[in-house]
């Protein structure tokens, strides 16, 4: 629970409320303004359209933004419940009592804080990662498409 109320306090998150927030209120007072707008002398059916439409859209931002914090929050406790689990070292302390051994006493090792959900992912609008040399794809197909291209564009320099 408490991964997931970081995760919703998290400044991204905070950023997504936010941003749904202003566009359903937006749509909010679009929705009025073409109510008043059919009410008026220059109103039409067009504006009681848009008058319904615009209330469908704040439910579709509200459905996305609920719909990708379910997406989050769920790969967050598939995350915590990969993570590997320290196994319980058990030592016996004490005498025997009676014939019996003395109660376990069981050591965990304290666990990692799990990583912030989606903020280690690699971006695709950053820089390539060093390492990665798009010339040598592994489709044969994509090669051939690649090798005619540079033949085309070869020939077009030539003339």
């Amino acid at each position: 629970m408490a991964s997931v109320l970081r995760l919703v306090l998290s400044p991204r998150w905070i950023a997504w409320h936010l941003l749904t927030l202003g566009a359903m209120t937006t749509c909010a007072f679009l929705a009025i303004w073409q109510w008043h707008r059919a009410g008026s002398a220059m109103g039409s059916a067009l504006n009681v359209g848009y008058g319904l439409q615009w209330p469908l859209f704040a439910l579709f931002f509200a459905f996305f933004w609920w719909h990708f914090l379910h997406l989050e929050v769920r790969s967050l406790r598939d995350a915590e419940a990969a993570a590997p689990t320290h196994e319980a070292a058990t030592s016996v302390d004490g005498p025997d009592v009676e014939g019996e051994r003395a109660a376990p006493v069981v050591r965990e090792e304290p666990r990692t804080a799990a990583p912030e959900p989606a903020d280690d992912r690699p971006s695709p609008f950053g820089p390539r990662p060093a390492g990665i040399d798009p010339s040598r794809l592994s489709d044969p197909q994509i090669r051939a498409y690649n090798d005619e291209l540079a033949k085309l564009s070869a020939r077009d320099q030539e003339h």
